[in-house]
């Protein structure tokens, strides 16, 4: 009767052993999918910056370092590999295209090109599936993280050496600030 019940508390103690370790496969594979759908989009904005800088050179013959400074950042956020690394080379190249739609802002010409005006649409709308993205993949590196943090799953992320990820930031405290409206 002993060795019944011993069983069964081993038994048990194997099941939630095998569901939390399942629960850890699924929430790193869901932390690896939004990481890839962060990817795709940024990868999307990869592409689209080079018509961008082609299309403003025309104008900026004497804005020839904002423009360099735009393709060296982005070949830097698609030459890095990690999250940081990533999250490091991407807030560059937003600064430095930032600075780019502030030079063009003092070109007319430049303003109402509409090559211009559409690859600056296409460029929002991307950086709001960037955003979109971001969030998705915090959202989920939030929830693995909670759960190594929690008892007794703790023990087994200690067990089989899980790490929290690293939340994808905006380190830019500009991007971080309320926009001010003024009338």
């Amino acid at each position: 009767m002993v060795g019944i019940i011993i069983l069964v508390i081993l038994g048990a103690i194997v099941v939630a052993f095998i569901g939390i370790f399942n629960r850890f496969a699924h929430l790193r594979n869901e932390v690896k999918n939004a990481w890839a759908g962060i990817e795709v989009q940024l990868r999307r904005r990869h592409d689209l910056i080079p018509n961008l800088v082609e299309t403003a050179k025309g104008y900026l013959k004497h804005e020839q370092t904002t423009l360099e400074n735009v393709i060296k950042a982005r070949q830097q956020a698609i030459d890095v590999s990690g999250i940081k690394d990533k999250m490091q080379a991407e807030n560059m190249l937003t600064q430095s295209l930032r600075s780019l739609f502030a030079v063009a802002e003092n070109y007319p010409n430049l303003k109402a090109d509409k090559t211009m005006m559409s690859l600056q649409d296409e460029l929002t709308s991307t950086e709001n599936k960037v955003s979109f993205s971001r969030n998705n993949y915090n959202d989920w590196v939030t929830k693995l993280n909670r759960y190594i943090d929690s008892f007794p799953p703790n023990i087994v992320a200690n067990f089989f050496h899980y790490e929290k990820a690293d939340l994808f930031e905006i380190e830019d405290a500009a991007v971080r600030e309320v926009p001010k409206v003024q009338f």
